[in-house]
């Protein structure tokens, strides 16, 4: 039986001004899109504007096989993050928030994601104080603190969360491991920090795990970490122990970097 995940939070439009191409894009969206590309179910919870990014958005996304059943037009802009890509990396410019910069979830919207296994956000989602009404429901919750869990929303959204992934400093395992513990100790089931090249590493309390990168022709770094958090839930929800959930994110990372764009 296919495993299933709601995503909630931002969606953006990733402009690449220096070879003059816009991808599709955000955290919900893409952990939502990787987890059908490995063969699971999502849906993803969002707003976008009335703009052709909008449209473009929101086509995109279910061309992809991800259930847009959830996601509102508003009037307004689509959230836009500029980027420049130099030898593989990408290089992150200004971020227009548009019409997410107002979201709000319905009642509705907060009864759908809490009828899921599994609930994944992150820290521009603007979705954290909705956490306790969907785990209130039954929902367990996945979330993306990115370089900034110390950061004012991921701090109101971690005491809620069971799985919290951020990116930490390569070279740095002794402090990321410090800052894991005061982390897993406000709430979270499991903590995972992602270290890039060093791979990532992972507390649930009483032990770390680590676990490498696989190697890979490196095309475009958008979207790795966000696959890495989409192949590690999917381990989690087929009961695979934490190296394999590990193993898994690293595994659907390698496919993302391959290529242009997150997705």
């Amino acid at each position: 039986m296919s495993v299933k995940i709601a995503t909630v939070g931002d969606n953006c439009m990733d402009v690449y001004e220096n070879i003059g191409k816009a991808y599709p894009g955000g955290n919900p969206v893409n952990v939502a899109v990787y987890f059908v590309r490995m063969g699971g179910e999502a849906s993803y919870v969002g707003l976008v504007g009335t703009d052709a990014y909008g449209e473009l958005m929101v086509k995109s996304i279910a061309e992809k096989g991800v259930d847009v059943s959830h996601v509102r037009a508003v009037e307004g802009t689509t959230a836009v993050t500029h980027v420049e890509l130099i030898n593989g990396d990408r290089i992150m410019g200004n971020y227009e928030e548009g019409v997410l910069a107002d979201f709000k979830l319905t009642e509705e919207e907060v009864d759908f994601l809490g009828s899921h296994e599994l609930v994944v956000s992150a820290l521009w989602g603007n979705a954290q104080g909705y956490f306790p009404a969907i785990k209130e429901k039954g929902a367990k919750i996945a979330y993306d603190a990115a370089t900034r869990p110390f950061d004012p929303a991921a701090q109101e959204a971690i005491p809620y969360v069971n799985y919290l992934f951020y990116s930490g400093d390569e070279g740095d395992t002794y402090n990321s491991r410090e800052q894991m513990k005061k982390l897993q100790a406000m709430g979270p089931e499991i903590v995972v920090v992602t270290l890039g090249e060093e791979g990532s590493l992972a507390y649930d309390g009483k032990d770390f795990y680590e676990y490498g990168i696989v190697k890979c022709d490196v095309v475009d770094t958008m979207g790795a970490g966000d696959s890495y958090i989409s192949g590690f839930c999917k381990g989690l929800l087929e009961g695979k122990t934490i190296p394999q959930c590990m193993e898994t994110g690293a595994n659907c990372s390698a496919v993302t970097i391959g290529y242009y764009g997150a997705w």
